[in-house]
């Protein structure tokens, strides 16, 4: 460990990311009530373009004449000038890791780790405290070192970095907000924008959305994956797209965001690593600790696959092994751990799941995971067969969720005067970005569809036999299906023939109930579709969101003909001729109602 007596002497480079939109953009109007606290004070209200902690990771150049070991200081950045200065003090006790080993910061706020070539050295940050971002709202906290840089790659890599630097040294401020016991932590699932277009109705949708919030200000935004679909000269839009944010961005590669041809898997995320950040890391915000986690592995010429090698598992168990027994750990992926809508594929839920859980017996914890382009809201006891016959799982021992996509169905169906398209979700999911809101440990999930408040939660359609033939005519013709006509006429013959009022309850979960009125009668239970007590999946026309389904076999799209978050309830046989109204009424597992009407008519 080398004395800082002669830093006033040394010549530093500060490693900021790219700049492709520059300052976050600051929209009026808030979706929750939220504190606006500065991250860079730890107080006052100013908006997050004016308070933004915005600085680098000093890195003090060489070269070092120890080869072997990486040291440096973090440290309070009073001035925010990224620097320590003779009275900003280091700050003890704080996780450090080079990607494999963990080690936690002395009371002068010095660290030393082994050092290696192709590794990302990275600080934890802590509660309290905020890591700088730069001028996008990419949070700065890491420093890749790859001697020689990366081999020739299409999209470039990483840059030579040369000899080992003196030091690097992690700045931090203080923040009251990271320090709350109360987080709404933003999670966005696969942006994966092929083109411009694209880039333009993400813009359009979800992030204009988000400019328009504040209440992720301290915990921040971070997005599980599948950043761009395969084409990362795009990673500077998507830059520009997290600087209309009011909070810090932090990124997840997931398959789409691959160098493919990399000829070696320690070279398969290079470009995104140069562009937007580490494979994976960990990071603070109240009472719970952030583990995002890379879980895709690629051989080149080989497909990917749910997995974690064994470097990642390594540094998992020793930063697991430095969280308080008291903190919620939220772990989140590209791939998740566990799903429902691939849940019978080895390929695309995580191999090490079994270990994974053992690590974090004990501990209140919550996954979350993208790549489906589905919602799923899945709670501890659930089970699947699929589940069991591939990954040896009986059944989940705590809350699994998957976030749903910003793209949706991959940008899919008709374009709405919005200036984006449908984009239904696999699972009749609509587009949007999902919220913890945390308290202490205990967490409430938060679906946010694309363009509408958060009292949009239901999609009510009528299933009949009608429908059932159309969907069987014409499920191989997907994008060039007939208009399904007249969708809320159900005729006498329809109703003998067993026809369902259904309700897709995107975050509809074990413990949420679904009951209805017709034309305000008493309320009657509907039944979910899929118990999640270890059957199969059940799949087909009669198991479909008939809502969504007319949308994409016209349009375009996959088809949303399974979904863990279905209920129906069968229409009486004897309703009369005319106009009936359904009021439904869905109450999610913590206990929130969210109510919609559907006006449908019956025919002789």
């Amino acid at each position: 460990m080398k004395s800082t007596a002669n830093r006033s002497t040394t010549h530093r480079l500060r490693t900021l990311g790219l700049t492709g939109g520059g300052l976050a953009l600051l929209l009026t109007g808030t979706l929750l009530p939220a504190a606006t606290a500065s991250p860079g004070t730890g107080q006052g209200t100013a908006p997050w373009a004016e308070s933004a902690y915005r600085g680098a990771v000093d890195v003090v150049t060489g070269p070092d004449e120890d080869q072997e070991t990486i040291d440096g200081v973090v440290f309070v950045d009073r001035d925010q000038d990224s620097e320590q200065d003779r009275d900003e003090r280091g700050l003890g006790g704080v996780t450090v890791t080079n990607g494999q080993d963990v080690t936690t910061t002395d009371r002068r706020g010095r660290y030393e780790l082994p050092a290696f070539d192709n590794m990302t050295v990275s600080v934890t940050q802590p509660r309290g405290y905020q890591v700088p971002v730069d001028s996008d709202n990419v949070a700065q906290f890491f420093y890749h070192h790859l001697p020689e840089g990366s081999p020739e790659l299409r999209y470039g890599g990483l840059e030579p970095t040369g000899p080992l630097p003196d030091e690097v040294n992690f700045p931090l401020a203080t923040s009251k907000i990271t320090g709350s016991a109360k987080q709404h932590c933003l999670i966005g699932g696969d942006i994966q924008t092929y083109d411009q277009d694209e880039v333009e109705y993400a813009r359009n949708g979800a992030f204009t959305d988000l400019a328009a919030r504040t209440d992720y200000t301290g915990c921040g935004a971070l997005f599980i994956g599948d950043v761009v679909g395969d084409d990362l000269s795009l990673y500077p839009q998507t830059r520009e797209l997290v600087s209309m944010l009011n909070g810090p961005a932090r990124f997840l590669p997931g398959n789409h965001d691959l160098d493919f041809d990399a000829e070696s898997s320690e070279h398969t995320f290079d470009t995104f690593r140069a562009k937007l950040g580490p494979e994976y890391y960990s990071y603070d915000v109240g009472k719970a600790h952030v583990v995002a986690l890379n879980t895709v592995e690629y051989a080149s010429g080989t497909s990917y696959t749910g997995s974690l090698d064994e470097r990642q598992l390594e540094w998992l168990r020793n930063d697991l092994a430095q969280v308080p027994q008291d903190r919620l750990v939220v772990i989140a992926a590209h791939i998740p751990l566990l799903d429902y809508a691939d849940q019978g594929s080895s390929r695309h839920q995580v191999a090490q799941v079994k270990e994974i859980y053992e690590l974090l017996d004990g501990r209140e914890a919550i996954a979350l995971g993208g790549h489906t382009h589905s919602i799923e809201n899945l709670r501890a006891g659930d089970s699947l067969q699929g589940w069991s016959d591939v990954l040896g799982v009986d059944e989940l021992p705590f809350t699994h969720i998957t976030a749903g996509a910003i793209s949706g169905d991959w940008y899919s169906g008709t374009v709405l005067p919005a200036g984006y398209p449908a984009a239904l979700q696999r699972d009749g999911g609509q587009p949007g970005v999902l919220t913890l809101d945390i308290t202490g440990t205990q967490v409430q999930e938060r679906f946010t569809v694309r363009g509408e408040d958060d009292a949009h939660q239901l999609a009510l359609g009528v299933n009949t036999p009608r429908y059932r033939e159309w969907f069987a005519a014409n499920r191989s013709a997907v994008g060039s299906a007939p208009e399904y006509t007249d969708p809320l006429v159900v005729s006498r013959t329809d109703l003998a023939d067993t026809t369902w009022l259904t309700t897709n309850f995107w975050m509809g979960s074990t413990g949420s109930t679904v009951t209805a009125t017709l034309d305000g009668g008493a309320a009657v239970e509907a039944v979910r579709t899929q118990p999640m007590q270890g059957e199969a999946q059940k799949v087909g026309a009669e198991w479909s969101d008939p809502v969504a389904v007319q949308q994409q076999l016209v349009h375009g799209g996959s088809v949303a003909e399974r979904s863990m978050h279905l209920w129906r309830l069968e229409l009486p046989a004897d309703l009369a001729v005319g106009t009936h109204t359904a009021e439904v009424t869905a109450t999610d597992v913590h206990g929130r109602e969210f109510t919609e009407t559907l006006t449908f008519e019956v025919t002789g």
